[in-house]
């Protein structure tokens, strides 16, 4: 064997706990965004005084401006750099906790206090866009033929962090006040920025540069079948603490952290399937479980089974990144994986930025309960979705074993 040969599992082993390390320090950072997600739309009704609608806004802003961005956050990691974008994100991430605790101050009116915190809520998309854009390329750069393992480490890190983040947001603002809690959403980011720091970047890939709206044409149906999932996690995320709140039962933050539980114990039981199994199985069943999940909380008669509809939605949310992750690499060359990675999340942020508004509105009117009915509703059309995304798949396969032809994009 040669030494080339027996090399390969030690570089193999050095890639994953580079890879462990990032997604680390991507969890540490999410925290930011994490711990103040189930809080806004509390601080927003009881502090601030104003309605559900302007709540779910306060927390969908945050995604609007993600999704406006994600294009850049793409271009640039592709073009400058992986590593000097995800530095950039994390220093707007801790900028964003700042103006947000601004917001808390005794003097500013109501309306003056709301319009600060949207602009530290927007901010805080932009630094999110080039944070997990920034590392999804870098790893894909560190690990080039593993991009299902990428796409399920970075979604670990990112609900781990929700799972342990929400109910220590809340602890905190009841502890320190809105202003604490973003004092210690300003912190974290920083953390994760001195651990990426000495960590070698990965060159950038040369190649053609495609514009961002041929990349959202190739992958929009893996997308938008992400962004129908992402829908009940928004609801959980932006109004199940309201809901217990409304409904009298305890523990608020437990909903976000069954969900969030549930998200990353499937990926480390189960993380492998959807590159064992194939993408399109697994997304299938991971949607149906969610759709089940979201019914559930709508129809919840006490608070077990609201936190047992959390963890059902959990499970069927955690592997459907890394399926459609991998439908998308597959349409895109690897220099184009950081704009396309960051194409493919736009289609959740959009999901998370829709959800909240759209479900203040309909929790104003019919009561939280239906919050998860339109989430389970999305679901449902996410299955049918998925099931054509499979027929179309289908068809390729057959035609391609017909003729030969050109295999550069999936059509």
């Amino acid at each position: 064997m040669s030494s080339a040969t027996s090399n390969l599992p030690v570089r193999s082993d050095v890639e994953l706990h580079r890879v462990v390390w990032l997604t680390l320090a991507l969890f540490l950072s999410y925290l930011c965004v994490a711990m103040s997600l189930p809080v806004i739309t509390v601080f927003v009704t009881t502090q601030l005084q104003f309605g559900n609608a302007f709540a779910g806004l306060a927390v969908g802003i945050a995604f609007a401006s993600t999704i406006l961005t994600r294009g850049l956050a793409g271009r640039m990691a592709d073009h400058h750099g992986s590593k000097s974008c995800m530095v950039r994100g994390l220093w707007v991430y801790a900028l964003a906790a700042l103006v947000c605790g601004t917001s808390s101050w005794r003097s500013l009116p109501a309306p003056a206090a709301y319009g600060v915190l949207i602009a530290g809520r927007l901010l805080l998309g932009i630094g999110e866009s080039y944070t997990v854009v920034g590392l999804m390329a870098w790893c894909f750069g560190v690990m080039p033929q593993r991009s299902g393992r990428v796409f399920g480490l970075v979604g670990m890190g990112l609900y781990g962090a929700i799972a342990v983040g929400s109910p220590a947001g809340v602890a905190l603002f009841n502890r320190s006040g809105f202003a604490g809690l973003m004092c210690a959403c300003a912190l974290v980011p920083l953390v994760g920025l001195a651990m990426i720091i000495p960590v070698t970047a990965v060159p950038v890939h040369a190649g053609e540069r495609a514009p961002f709206r041929r990349i959202i044409a190739l992958i929009w149906q893996p997308g938008l079948a992400l962004g129908l999932a992402g829908v009940g996690s928004a609801a959980i995320g932006a109004f199940m603490p309201l809901f217990f709140l409304h409904r009298g039962w305890s523990h608020t933050g437990l909903g976000l952290t069954c969900f969030g539980g549930a998200f990353v114990l499937v990926r480390i039981f189960f993380g492998h399937l959807p590159d064992r199994v194939g993408s399109i199985p697994v997304a299938l069943a991971s949607m149906v479980a969610a759709a089940a999940g979201q019914y559930m909380l709508w129809t919840a008669p006490n608070p077990s089974m609201a936190l047992a509809g959390a963890f059902l939605t959990g499970i069927g949310c955690s592997l459907m990144f890394p399926a459609m992750g991998i439908e998308v690499v597959q349409r895109v060359p690897p220099h184009l994986r950081g704009s396309a990675a960051g194409g493919l999340a736009a289609f959740q942020d959009l999901a998370f930025g829709v959800t909240g508004p759209l479900a203040g509105l309909l929790a104003d009117r019919f009561g939280y309960g239906v919050v998860f009915l339109f989430g389970g509703v999305a679901a449902s059309f996410g299955v049918a979705l998925i099931i054509a995304i499979a027929r179309k798949a289908y068809s390729y396969k057959r035609s391609r074993r017909t003729s030969r032809g050109r295999t550069a994009f999936l059509p």
